[in-house]
Order: structure tokens, then sequence, then C-alpha cells
């Protein structure tokens, strides 16, 4: 497979799980404020610290809150994480390779793109924006299940699964690295129903209210923490994602588990090793900001190692969210 095909098939799939996530967050933000005590604001600045992109909107607009985010989130072409922009690379990325993926797949990702760009010149918040997210949610969710459907496994599948995995372990790390790090407003709260409410939200911002209920009953942080890290089940787990890309990054090398031939392989074993021998009370022990700030970083590295060994040889044309004042390709892969 050309480098260019590669390197475009795998950021078409990272940019989609890339709106979905943001869709995600900010639906599950419009359902907790209708029970947030009266006058809370802080909610909206977690959202953008979520992407990270923090710095780009502060030079931007400022002091965050409801209008400024849901708009810089989901329509501001200016922002390369919004849910518009992002639709948009992953659009171009398809168009650039037609010839490898399925009509079906292309139908599905321009219909998509299209009803989000008619959506941004009508969009006014309000009672709409409980509508128009979980509409994205779905155009993921169409796109995804036209892709597993109508697309052959081979090399483009496999790229397209690890662009997909990657994405979403680093989004459900840093999901949990928000709710501990920004939304408790004091220690006094740690345990309170309010606390209790955030970690619900936590979970259903990776779709994993109900799958957690089902299998933990009794909303606790450290099964939380374990459900969203270290479950080798559920499909949002950050271990489960990083296990199927390795898996994937494998089937395209043809290197067998368990060794390695380059430097991706050899991260992503480690990083996969670390995730099914360590336990809660040692990430508890070394504490959940650390362990996650860790965490992200070596994917990072897997991303960065990956373009390094598949995508370099030629120039790349593939169309990606750029990284914010800078032009390194490392920060390609540590937004958002």
């Amino acid at each position: 497979m050309l480098s260019r095909v590669a390197d475009s098939t795998y950021w078409m799939a990272r940019c989609v799980e890339r709106a979905d996530n943001v869709a995600r967050f900010i639906d599950v933000n419009l359902n907790l404020m209708l029970d947030l005590p009266e006058g809370y604001t802080q909610q909206w600045d977690p959202l953008v610290n979520t992407t990270g992109d923090h710095e780009l909107f502060e030079k931007r607009f400022g002091k965050p809150d409801q209008e400024k985010v849901i708009w810089f989130l989901t329509f501001d072409r200016d922002n390369p994480n919004s849910i518009l922009s992002c639709l948009h690379a992953a659009r171009e990325n398809a168009r650039s390779i037609r010839e490898i993926i399925t009509t079906t797949m292309w139908e599905e990702l321009n219909s998509f793109y299209l009803k989000v760009k008619a959506a941004a010149g009508t969009f006014d918040g309000s009672d709409r924006a409980y509508q128009f997210y979980p509409e994205v949610k779905r155009g993921s969710h169409l796109f995804q299940g036209a892709t597993d459907s109508t697309l052959q496994r081979n090399e483009a599948w496999h790229f397209l699964e690890m662009g997909r995995m990657i994405e979403r372990a680093d989004k459900t790390s840093r999901i949990l690295d928000v709710k501990y790090y920004f939304l408790l407003r004091s220690i006094s709260e740690v345990g309170s129903p309010f606390d209790e409410l955030q970690w619900a939200a936590v979970l259903r911002s990776a779709s994993a209210f109900e799958m957690y209920r089902k299998r933990h009953g009794r909303l606790a942080p450290a099964g939380i923490t374990h459900f969203l890290l270290l479950d080798d089940q559920f499909p949002r787990a950050v271990r489960c994602c990083l296990d199927r890309a390795r898996h994937s990054l494998h089937a395209i090398t043809g290197t067998p588990l368990g060794s390695f031939h380059n430097n991706p392989e050899r991260l992503f074993g480690q990083l996969c090793s670390d995730l099914a021998f360590t336990n809660v009370d040692e990430i508890e022990a070394q504490g959940l900001h650390e362990y996650l700030d860790e965490l992200q970083e070596k994917v990072n590295l897997i991303g960065t190692g990956i373009h390094e060994t598949f995508f370099t040889r030629k120039s790349p044309t593939s169309v990606r969210p750029r990284a914010r004042g800078t032009d390194d390709w490392q920060a390609q892969f540590s937004s958002i």
C-alpha cells in the first residue's frame, strides 16, 4: 500500500472518531447542566481542556461560556478540532482514496459532513442542541457500521482500525483526567451526590454507564477507573482499544504478537503489557493524574512512531487536524 493511501486512511478514521467524541462531550454536558446547582458554570471550561484547545480558545474568546464553547467545538472553521473541521478533513481524506474505500462508506461520510455543514447556518443552540449532538453520534455510528460491513479486512481496514482505536484510547484517558483535575471545586465534594453525578457523566461520555452498572453496580471511583482504563472487553476502555490497535499493527506488518521489528510495535507491546499487569491500587499510588499524563505521552509516542515508520517515505498529502502554534509532527498526534 502507498504511504499516501495509508496516511489518508489512518487520518480519515481518527478525524471521524474525534468528531464523534467531541459530540459526546457536549451532549453529556448539556444534560449534566439540568442537574447542576444553580449558577454553576465551570463545566464549560473542562470541555475545552479535554480537546487540548484551551490556549486557542482563550486567545480568541477569553472566558468560556456555553454559547462560545459550543460554537468553537462544533462549527468553528478556525478550530482544527471542531466537529465540522474534523468531518471536513475526514471527507477530504476519503475523497483522495475513493479507489480504496467502498461507495457505501463514501456516501455515509459525505452525507454526514453535509448535514453538519448545513446545520452550521441554522444552529442557534437552545433546544436544537439536544437533538443535534445525538444526530452527530448516529452519523459516526453509521459510518463505522458501513466500514465494518463493507470494507475487506485488508491493510486499509487495519490502518483505519488502528487510527480509530488510538484516537478513542487517547480520548477516554482525557475524559478521566479532566474529571480528576478540573471538575471538582473542592475536596469536600469528594463522595458527595454532586461527585457521583459527575462520575456518571464521565461514564456517559464514553457510552459506558449502562455496561458499568451491569458489571459493577454502584458508582465507585476505583471501579470506574478500572473499567475505563484496564478493562479488556469494553470497546471504549483504554486497554481494549490499544489491544485492538496493536493487533491491527501486527496484521499490517506480519510480525507475530510478542515480538517486534519496528518502534511502534515495541512501544505498543510495552504499553499493552503495562495495562495488562497493573491494577488500580498501583495507579492510585502513583497518582491518577500523573499516570494518565504518562499514558498520554506514551500514546503520542506510538502515534509519532507510526508516522515515522509508515508515512514519511513520501511527502504526506492527507488532511489532518493541525497542531496549535507549531508544525512539529509529534504535536499532531498529541492534539486532542
